[in-house]
């Protein structure tokens, strides 16, 4: 599986953007279980955000959804952090 994360907005309106591929990773199964999760609750136009907050559009594998501070899920906001922390 590959998660692409794209974050926008903020105070200074830098873009930020990573990915991981799970496919040999020892723990592709907690990544597919926390990217179905964030799926869950998704939308496929972005939300409207707040003045200074982040936007985030996430793909994984086919499928992209957006998400937008300060309402994301926890799911959406444990998988973005994971995938901005550890992705290239």
């Amino acid at each position: 599986m590959r998660i692409q994360v794209r974050r926008t907005g903020g105070f200074a309106g830098i873009e930020r953007r990573s990915e991981v591929d799970t496919s040999d990773l020892p723990d592709a199964e907690v990544w597919r279980e926390l990217a179905e999760r964030a799926r869950a609750d998704s939308q496929d136009a972005p939300p409207p955000g707040v003045p200074d907050g982040f936007s985030y559009r996430i793909t994984i594998d086919e499928h992209t959804f957006h998400c937008a501070d300060p309402r994301l899920t926890d799911a959406q906001r444990a998988l973005i952090s994971r995938v901005l922390k550890e992705g290239a």
